[in-house]
């Protein structure tokens, strides 16, 4: 099968103008992508970090089981890859702008843009038949740069553990890892 990962913005007002935001972070950061796949930075300057004739699993650090990994240069947002369903499988994105770059004040204290991460999955289609839409995943993320990050989650923590019990169940608990929820 064939998923194909974007980081897109949750906002709706920013969904409708998403080509132009995106068109104004290519232009301010030449060369840069927003979304990778783990050790696949840049080789899509090379059209796609293909690069191997079998489809033997690609040595990606931190994913597993991805075959065929492609990155297109026009699309900084969007990250593809063969996989197998039968087998173990996990794939190491990077998002390469912090929240705060869509924001229009640039002064520092903004609250910065959700994202969300958006993976689609296809099957093969029949002959000269589109690929079938097997299955849609997504979660909401906010990247902020490091020092950042800690003071949100610190800000974040000490919320909830003001809220009533009852309030507080209503929250996901942190992971490790991120889990996606089904797009419905």
């Amino acid at each position: 099968v064939q998923s194909v990962v974007r980081v897109v913005f949750h906002d709706r007002r920013l969904q409708y103008s998403e080509q132009q935001q995106l068109e104004g972070w290519r232009w301010s950061r030449p060369g840069d992508r927003i979304l990778d796949i783990g050790g696949c930075r840049g080789w899509g300057h090379r059209g796609g970090c293909r690069g191997r004739a079998d489809p033997a699993p690609a040595d990606i650090p931190l994913s597993v089981g991805i075959l065929e990994p492609q990155i297109h240069p026009t699309l900084l947002n969007t990250v593809e890859f063969l996989w197998d369903p039968s087998r173990r499988t996990s794939v190491f994105v990077q998002v390469h702008c912090i929240s705060t770059e869509f924001t229009l004040r640039k002064n520092g204290g903004e609250k910065g843009v959700p994202f969300r991460i958006q993976i689609d999955t296809f099957g093969a289609g029949g002959k000269g038949d589109p690929p079938e839409h097997l299955h849609s995943a997504s979660c909401l993320v906010k990247v902020f740069k490091p020092k950042g990050a800690d003071r949100k989650q610190k800000t974040d923590r000490e919320k909830v553990e003001k809220q009533p019990a009852a309030e507080r169940e209503k929250f996901q608990p942190a992971y490790e890892s991120t889990v996606l929820a089904e797009v419905g």
